[in-house]
């Protein structure tokens, strides 16, 4: 597997992936740069896109979604309870073609992600974790977290959800991958990111 980090447009900046497979499958990680940025990428690694994953469905990371799809014909995955239709939410039911596993993974060629349903960002967000990778779209940055006052979020579901993640059998070397900003580890959250600190003294 090759991993290729694409910043998307301005003005939100936000990361995205490409991870391309060894049978040169492309799966892209919310797709919010433009559609060309991808189809370069994907040209020069000799790669067809076979996957769109979306950490949740708020515009600035589906931007490239519909394009792609009808292009491609592509699989998009994304929690049902994001697939509203509106401003904030784009995507429609009918953009998406699958839910994810109720198993709680996906497998594509040699991949296998393990999918965390974290809302509190919106109520359809997911973290994927990928052997040492955690792609968190914006439910974790680094010492910080998603914003919860947009409709569909919740402070007391992010604060379960931050929770859920800190006390996960998932190694402290995981390499946290957020929607916008810079990478971290899950080890140094869990130690220094107030919004989980925070939380998880305020339980006891």
């Amino acid at each position: 597997m090759k991993v290729t980090y694409i910043l998307g447009a301005a003005p939100l900046y936000t990361n995205t992936f490409l991870l391309v497979t060894e049978q040169k499958h492309g799966i892209l990680i919310d797709a919010a740069a433009e559609p060309d940025t991808y189809k370069k990428a994907l040209a020069e690694q000799g790669a067809t896109l076979t996957h769109i994953l979306l950490t949740h469905g708020h515009y600035d990371h589906v931007g490239a979604v519909a394009a792609l799809r009808r292009e491609t014909g592509c699989k998009v995955y994304l929690d049902p309870a994001d697939a509203l239709g509106d401003a904030l939410y784009p995507l429609k039911a009918s953009d998406v073609d699958e839910a994810w596993p109720a198993s709680g993974s996906l497998t594509i060629d040699e991949l296998t992600f393990t999918i965390y349903h974290t809302p509190g960002h919106t109520r359809g967000s997911v973290v994927l974790a990928l052997g040492k990778l955690m792609f968190c779209g914006d439910t974790l940055f680094a010492g910080s977290c998603g914003r919860t006052d947009m409709p569909g979020g919740s402070g007391i579901q992010m604060q379960q959800s931050l929770s859920m993640l800190a006390e996960s059998d998932l190694r402290n070397d995981m390499q946290v991958l957020p929607g916008h900003g810079e990478d971290s580890t899950l080890g140094r959250e869990r130690l220094s990111n107030p919004f989980i600190t925070d939380g998880m003294n305020s339980m006891f």
